[in-house]
C-alpha cells in the first residue's frame, strides 16, 4: 500500500534521507539542516520518496504522521513519538495486568474468574483483529488461569486480586454505582524495562491498567514505542483505600498523566469516571470516548461530538464490558472504520460481554459473520475518499447499514440459541447498564 500524506513542507537530504529535518519546538516549524545537499521537496516528490524508500516521516506540526498499514488506509491522529528513522512497525502492544476477580452478592461468593482489562481486550483482539498483538502483563506465582499470552511472573508479589460486591439494591453514588470494588492484593507495577526494546515499533498501543500498574514512565515508553496510543483512564485515576482497598477516583488533572494527553490518540472514559476527567479540557488534547452503558457511548474531539447508539443486552455481570468495548473500538479502527463505526462495534461487544460472567466466550459463527461485515466495510472504503484525510469523526455513509448488519448478526445468534433451547424467546433482550 502507498502511504498518504498531508500538506506540510518537509526538508529531506536527497543523498541520505534520515535525518529528515530539525523540528523547532519554540517556533513549531521544521527547519532544514545547514549542511549542503538539502532541498525542499514538493509534495509530489515526497510521495515518490515515500513510495520507493518506505520510510516513515516525522510528525507534522499537529502531531500527525503517515500510516502505511494495510489495515489503516488513512493517516492516524498520533502522538509525536517516532523519530525520523524508526524500525519496521508491527501490529499492536497491550499493557496491563491480569487479575483474579471474585464476585460477591448478598454476602456470598457467586463467581471467581480471570480478570483484568488485558484479559477482556485480548479476547476481542485475538478474535477479530487483522494484525498481531503483543501483550505485557504481570502476575504472581499464584496465578490460577491458563491464558493465550503468557504473563511475566513476579517473584515478590501475588497476582492482583479484586473483590466486587454487588448489593441487593443499585446505589446511585460511588464508583461503578451498582457494586463496591476492592483491591485485596496487588502485583508489581509494569516497568519500562518490562516493555519491548525501542528497536521494536508498534502500530497501536493500549494502556489498560486496572490497579495502578502502569507508571508514568511506562506510559511514556509506550508513546515512544507506538504510533498511536489508546489509554483507559481507569488505570490513571483509580485510588485505593489503604485499609480495605476500596476503589475510588481522583481528578485526572491531579495526576502526572494529564500532561501526556496531548501525546496520546484516544482516552476511554466511563460515565462514572467522566466527572473526574474534565472532558471539555481533555477533548482539546486528544479524542475522548465516554461509555454510557445502556445509552451507548459519546465521542468528543476538539471540533465536535456525537452519540453512537447502543445494542440491547441481558445483563448478568457488568465486569469487563468497557474493556470489550475498547477492544472492539480499536479493532474497528484497525479495519479502517470511521470513529463512529468503530464505536458501534465496541458497543456490540460490550453488550455481549455483560451477558456472561467473566471473560465472555464469543460464538465462532458470530465472529465469522462480524469479520465478513468488517471485510465488506473495508473493501467499500478502498474505493471512497478514505485515503485523503485523517481519522474521520463523522458517521460514514454506511453507518446505519453497518448498525443494521450487526443487529442482524446478534439476532441470528439469539435465534440459534433458541433452537438449542438456551433461551425462551428469539430476540428477548433487555436494556442494561454496562
Amino acid at each position: 500500500m502507498i502511504p498518504h500524506f498531508r500538506a506540510c513542507n518537509i526538508y529531506i537530504d536527497l543523498k541520505s534521507p534520515p535525518p529528515l529535518a530539525t523540528y523547532n519546538h519554540i517556533t513549531s516549524h521544521y527547519q532544514p539542516s545547514p549542511t549542503p545537499g538539502h532541498t525542499l521537496l514538493t509534495l509530489t516528490r515526497i510521495w515518490s520518496w515515500l513510495f520507493y524508500t518506505r520510510r516513515f516521516l516525522p510528525p507534522c506540526k499537529n502531531g500527525s504522521i503517515f500510516s502505511s498499514s494495510p489495515f489503516l488506509p488513512i493517516p492516524m491522529v498520533l502522538a509525536t513519538n517516532l523519530d525520523s528513522d524508526p524500525n519496521p512497525i508491527s501490529g499492536g502492544l497491550v499493557v496491563g495486568n491480569y487479575c483474579h476477580d471474585v464476585l460477591h452478592r448478598d454476602g456470598h461468593i457467586i463467581g471467581e474468574t480471570l480478570g483484568g482489562a488485558a484479559a477482556f481486550i485480548s479476547n476481542v483482539l485475538d478474535s477479530l483483529s487483522p494484525s498481531p498483538t503483543r501483550y505485557v502483563s504481570k502476575v504472581g506465582s499464584d496465578f490460577a488461569y491458563e491464558v493465550t499470552h503468557a504473563p511475566l511472573v513476579s517473584g515478590s508479589s501475588p497476582t492482583t486480586l479484586f473483590h466486587a460486591h454487588f448489593p441487593d439494591s443499585i446505589s446511585e453514588t460511588g464508583y461503578h454505582g451498582d457494586r463496591v470494588l476492592k483491591r485485596v492484593k496487588v502485583c508489581d507495577p509494569i516497568w519500562p524495562s518490562d516493555l519491548p526494546e525501542l528497536k521494536e515499533r508498534f502500530e497501536i498501543g493500549l494502556a489498560v491498567g486496572v490497579a495502578g500498574e502502569i507508571t508514568i514512565e511506562t506510559l511514556e515508553r509506550m508513546i515512544e514505542l507506538c504510533r498511536v496510543v489508546f489509554v483507559d483512564v481507569q488505570g490513571l485515576i483509580r485510588s485505593f483505600d489503604p485499609v480495605d482497598g476500596t476503589v475510588g477516583l481522583v481528578p485526572l488533572k491531579s495526576t502526572p498523566y494529564f500532561d501526556l494527553l496531548s501525546r496520546i490518540g484516544f482516552l476511554k472514559v466511563s460515565s462514572d469516571e467522566a466527572p473526574f476527567v474534565d472532558i471539555e479540557e481533555a477533548r482539546k488534547l486528544c479524542c475522548v470516548v465516554v461509555t454510557e452503558g445502556k445509552d451507548g457511548c459519546r465521542v468528543y474531539w476538539k471540533d465536535g461530538e456525537l452519540h453512537v447508539a447502543p445494542f440491547p443486552a441481558n445483563q448478568v455481570d457488568p465486569t469487563g464490558a468497557g474493556d470489550s468495548f475498547f477492544g472492539g473500538f480499536v479493532v474497528g479502527l484497525l479495519w479502517g472504520l470511521t470513529v463512529p463505526d468503530a464505536a458501534l462495534l465496541g458497543n456490540l461487544l460490550g453488550s455481549i460481554t455483560v451477558g456472561q460472567v467473566g471473560v465472555p466466550q464469543f460464538d465462532p459463527i458470530m465472529l465469522e459473520n462480524i469479520k465478513q461485515v468488517l471485510d465488506s466495510m473495508a473493501a467499500a472504503r478502498k474505493g471512497s475518499d478514505a485515503n485523503d484525510t485523517l481519522f474521520k469523526f463523522q458517521k460514514s455513509s454506511r453507518h446505519d447499514e453497518f448498525q443494521g448488519s450487526l443487529q442482524e448478526i446478534v439476532k441470528l445468534k439469539t435465534c440459534f440459541e433458541l433452537s438449542n433451547g438456551d433461551i425462551d424467546k428469539c430476540g428477548n433482550f433487555h436494556d442494561i447498564e454496562n
